[in-house]
């Protein structure tokens, strides 16, 4: 696999990590756990929906909640996965 591909994977795996942390964030904000009065949490809070919602949204348009429940970082983690996949075998195929 040439570099490219491993960046890429890379890159793909990073953004993976921040969807993960954004949902941990939420439910930790929504249960109370965490408090978005404090400037570090507000930070990391801000940081990871303006990464994540470009993403999102899309997604959000055309998938309803269910049973209240937002299931759109569900989707994006398995689209990040599906594209690294699709990413290795098609430079295993090239070499």
């Amino acid at each position: 696999m040439t570099s490219i591909g491993i960046f890429i994977i890379q890159l793909l795996q990073l953004y993976f990590y921040c969807v993960f942390a954004m949902v941990v964030i939420s439910w930790l904000v929504n249960f109370q756990i965490l408090n978005t009065r404090n400037r570090l949490v507000y930070q990391v809070q801000d940081f990871l929906r303006r990464i994540t919602d470009p993403a999102l949204r899309p997604i959000q348009r055309y998938v309803p909640m269910v049973g209240g429940m937002d299931i759109s970082p569900i989707i994006l983690i398995l689209l990040i996965m599906m594209v690294q996949n699709l990413i290795r075998e098609y430079w295993l195929a090239i070499i």
